[in-house]
């Protein structure tokens, strides 16, 4: 399983690829979208920036992985969104979006999880390393969900 510095590692090669291409490459990984996701940290309460992907988008809403490749631990990303679920999120075609994290419901994940191992079969791998259960996170515009919880 990745440790933090790998993982941190990684993260940098990902955001100097992009740098280095002027954003024209890295926003797409295996056919997933990425997204350059910023968490505030549940301990430092600083802002901490993760490119994850995401496999499945409905309309304005993305859906994220907590797969942490396997490992028995949720990734930090993951705890920090539990802690505070607004998140700041960027992509290739928009950017600093501010939006609202949440846990896919049992009926939700029943209905996504075959789409997202359809998507990438590496996330079906994950699953059977672990004894815990991978989250499946939605993304949603904090504007839209402003607008449902007020309707």
């Amino acid at each position: 399983m990745p440790s933090n510095p790998a993982l941190r590692f990684m993260n940098g090669i990902h955001r100097g690829l992009i740098a280095l291409s002027a954003g024209q490459a890295g926003w797409n990984v295996g056919g997933m979208t990425v997204l350059e996701v910023t968490t505030t940290g549940r301990k430092s309460g600083k802002d901490r920036t993760v490119f994850l992907t995401s496999p499945i988008q409905e309309g304005d809403s993305m859906l994220v992985v907590g797969s942490r490749g396997g490992d028995d631990r949720h990734p930090d990303w993951f705890l920090n969104m539990r802690r505070k679920p607004e998140v700041k999120v960027s992509a290739k075609d928009n950017s600093d979006q501010n939006m609202v994290a949440r846990i896919a419901t049992d009926e939700e994940r029943d209905r996504l999880w075959p789409l997202v191992v359809e998507k990438y079969s590496g996330y079906g791998e994950y699953r059977q390393k672990t004894e815990r259960e991978i989250p499946l996170i939605w993304l949603d515009p904090i504007s839209q969900t402003t607008e449902d919880e007020s309707s």
